[in-house]
Order: structure tokens, then sequence, then C-alpha cells
């Protein structure tokens, strides 16, 4: 299979690059660490390319699409992975700037990495988008509403990309469940640790989301045994 993952230089993207290319498949990876990306470069040769690219910025994606297309045609597998999350706060003291940055990678890089990718998969006529939530797009809580807002956002356009694909493809809105990432460190500092590991995640994650098909489109789904 042909892999396209965002948020590749730490956390799930990582995990998840390192259990597909492991277990034989092509991965072409972005991240915003240009000395990560060069790690996975050094580690890992062609036919895996990674590139330092910041997804809000649609030049920069539409670059990186026309190069990775070119190499290794449209992939059978589009992940949006790539995130941020707001430092715990109550919504009135989020600043506007830090509002901005989670909504311009949460959603708007989200779109520009479809828009990028998803016509030649179209023109294939198969594939699969899978744009990862989380268990705050289909819940809330405190102090996160910026990101809740745009997970919320990110189940709404993938349900809606969903019905505007042809028959044969899939998008697929997919919480991870509680993983021990920086982003969850961020907001419980003190019980993250108790949580599973990326690595260990991807175990089960990296097959879960090659069992994705059409037969799953539009359908909300979650990496079985890490719901927390």
């Amino acid at each position: 299979m042909n892999i396209v993952i965002t948020g590749v230089t730490r956390g799930l993207g990582r995990a998840l690059a390192e259990w597909f290319i492991a277990n034989g498949h092509t991965v072409a990876g972005c991240g915003r660490s240009g000395p990560a990306i060069f790690d996975f470069r050094f580690t890992h040769s062609e036919p895996h390319s990674f590139d330092a690219v910041d997804v809000t910025l649609p030049v920069k994606v539409a670059l990186w699409s026309e190069r990775v297309l070119g190499s290794m045609g449209p992939p059978d597998f589009l992940i949006n992975n790539a995130g941020l999350i707001n430092k715990p706060a109550p919504l009135w003291k989020v600043s506007a700037d830090e509002m901005g940055k989670v909504v311009s990678v949460n959603i708007i890089g989200v779109a520009n990495v479809i828009r990028a990718f998803v016509p030649a998969m179209v023109e294939r006529g198969s594939g699969v988008i899978v744009n990862l939530s989380s268990g705050w797009g289909r819940s809330a809580s405190a102090e996160v509403a910026p990101y809740c807002a745009t997970k919320w956002a990110i189940e709404g356009l993938t349900k809606a990309l969903a019905a505007e694909l042809p028959s044969g493809m899939a998008a697929v809105p997919l919480s991870p469940g509680v993983i021990d990432t920086d982003m969850l460190r961020t907001c419980f500092p003190d019980t993250a640790s108790s949580y599973a590991k990326p690595d260990e995640w991807a175990k089960q994650a990296g097959p879960f989301i090659l069992g994705l098909g059409p037969g799953d489109n539009g359908r909300s789904a979650t990496v079985g045994g890490f719901e927390g």
C-alpha cells in the first residue's frame, strides 16, 4: 500500500509511519520539524519520502503533493494526522492568535491536504481518507474549547466529504483513543503516562486503518481498546 501521513515527526504520526514501513508499505510523510524529517530520510530511504511542510500553507502543500503523486501516484490511504491543541484555559482566556493556530492546523490544514491529494484518488476511483478526530470531537471538556471545536468540525467535514466521494472510496473520521502523547501531557501531565504509548497503539491502529474500506464511508470510528 502507498500511504500519505501528515504530522509524522512525533507522536501518533511517527508511530504509524514506522509501523507501516516495518510492515512493507510505502510511506510519504510530512511534518514541520526539519531535523526530525532529516532523521526520517536518513533512516528510511526511497521509495519512502519525507518533507518539511507546514500544512496551513496551501502552496507548500500543493508542491509537496506534486512530488509525491509524481513518484508514487495517488495514495491508497491519506491520513490527516497533524494537529495542535490549545494550552488548557477557559475559552475567554485563549488568545486570538492561539485559537487561530489551532483552527489553521486542525481544520484548514486538513482541507489543504485533501484539496491536494484527493482529486487524483477520485480520478483513479479508489482510496481511503482518514481524518484524525478525537473523543473531544464527539464530546466536550472544559479548557479545551478550541481543540473540541476543531475536532467536531473534522467529524462534520469528513462526513460531508464522504457524501461527495464516488463509490469505491471512503472518508472516515477516526478517534485514536487516549494515548500517552505530548498532546495528552499538555492536558493531563499527572496521569498521561498511565496510558498506552504511541508505538503500542500503532500495532493495533495500523491494521485497523488498513482494514477500512468503502463500507466504512462516513462512519465515525475509534481504534478499539484505547477509549480510556
